[in-house]
């Protein structure tokens, strides 16, 4: 696809501009710039998570075992960005608190929802039957999102945190950053978004070749 072609040099020219464009923030110097990183991979986890809800509810649904094979990739997928917005986040705090891990209110929701949906892979391996697997799965898929929003956007802001406020959007609905940094913040998340997107596909490519080859191996 034409897109994929553009998400190299997207890469490129996004990477240069993070370390080019922006001023250092004035406290913390340049790991700020962690930033243009840490937060869209975080978006795009939950995203993945989301994709992997409504593919459960299409399997719950229809009862076809492509819509569970969809779900399954999106969640691990969403599991790997989840991991890397955890490290980074790590990387920000032993810079800017002196630690690696401090308990923070973020740090502590996104670590819940790493045992949340590692959990779900745990489900997974506990039964051989296909379909009993995947209806398990995909229950535990719809209830493990609805704590999605409230682990990363309701629970952090209700505490008082040592994490810095990146929302974009203020409490009145107007952009809160200059806008060369928001072009840039959003040339970052599209970035994070194609990757994913990239690898979703290739995923599901190989899945159905391995499904198709062990049909013709059954078949033999």
């Amino acid at each position: 696809m034409w897109w994929k072609l553009l998400l190299f040099p997207l890469m490129l020219i996004t990477i240069f501009a993070i370390f080019y464009f922006p001023a250092p923030q004035s406290q913390l110097g340049d790991i700020s710039r962690i930033i243009y990183f840490h937060v869209p991979v975080a978006w795009v986890a939950v995203f993945a998570f989301l994709i992997s809800m409504v593919n459960s509810i299409g399997y719950l649904r229809k009862r076809n075992l492509l819509y569970d094979t969809q779900a399954v990739i999106s969640a691990r997928l969403g599991l790997v960005f989840c991991l890397l917005a955890t490290i980074s986040g790590a990387i920000f705090a032993k810079a800017a608190w002196g630690s690696f891990w401090n308990w923070d209110p973020r740090e502590t929701t996104i670590f819940v929802l790493l045992l949340i949906y590692g959990a779900y892979f745990a489900l997974r391996s506990a039964t051989t039957s296909e379909h009993r697997r995947a209806s398990l799965s995909g229950v535990y898929s719809v209830i493990a999102f609805l704590t999605v929003p409230f682990l990363i956007f309701v629970i952090p802001r209700a505490y008082e945190s040592l994490h810095p406020n990146t929302s974009i959007i203020n409490q009145k609905l107007k952009f809160q950053m200059p806008l060369e940094i928001l072009i840039l913040f959003i040339l970052c998340l599209v970035s994070a978004m194609l990757v994913f997107l990239w690898m979703y596909n290739l995923e599901i490519r190989v899945s159905k070749l391995n499904e198709l080859k062990r049909k013709e191996k059954n078949a033999s």
